[in-house]
């Protein structure tokens, strides 16, 4: 992975609250998989599993109708090996964790994770 995970999420929060669907996606791979509880919620028929960029450009497009509000604040970055993990806030506050898992440059596998408890 040769991805420079600081300036990785700087442009990814851009793309986000610029509502940019096309541009976050620019980074994933054709047949990537990502899990995410508000993608169960969105789209029950996929268990939270959204197989496929096509079908994850569904999803989020969904998700943006729901939430005109959207905002995102990166609260910090992490790399591990062919991972990144940014930890931001939303707009309602709630701290996220995005697992982003590479193949080269490209995310191969996505995990929307949420904080539970305080």
């Amino acid at each position: 992975m040769n991805v420079d995970a600081d300036a990785f999420s700087k442009r990814w929060a851009r793309h986000w609250n610029a509502r940019d669907v096309d541009a976050v996606l620019d980074d994933f791979h054709d047949d990537v998989v990502f899990t995410s509880p508000v993608a169960a919620k969105l789209l029950p028929e996929t268990q939270g599993v959204v197989r496929g960029k096509a079908a994850l450009r569904r999803y989020w497009i969904a998700a943006l109708e729901r939430v005109p509000d959207l905002r995102f604040t990166v609260e910090g970055v992490y790399q591990g090996v062919n991972t990144i993990v940014i930890a931001y806030r939303n707009q309602n506050g709630d701290l996220v964790n995005e697992v982003l898992i590479f193949d080269g440059e490209v995310i191969v596998e996505g995990h929307g994770t949420y904080r539970v408890g305080e």
